[in-house]
């Protein structure tokens, strides 16, 4: 199962990049939501049900993906070492 990471950085599996901000609760359903910040442009702000941020990529409908899920952990490492 892919793994979620507060302050990760995901890319997504058409290339841009997010941060994880958080893990919300609503407030009735009690369901799970991922609240994720854009990389690029005006950085809005996004929140997605916490299974579907983790879902596999549809590959039936996006055959040349390679990547496996629809946000992937990015492992980015300081150039400061």
């Amino acid at each position: 199962m892919n793994e979620l990471k507060v302050n990760g950085i995901y890319k997504h599996f058409k290339g841009d990049y997010y941060l994880v901000e958080d893990i919300c609760i609503h407030s009735e359903t009690k369901e799970k939501y991922v609240l994720y910040r854009a990389l690029y442009g005006d950085t809005g702000l996004y929140i997605r049900p916490y299974d579907m941020f983790l879902s596999e990529v549809d590959h039936a409908k996006y055959p040349n993906v390679e990547q496996k899920y629809r946000f992937e952990l990015q492992n980015i490492e300081s150039k400061n070492k």
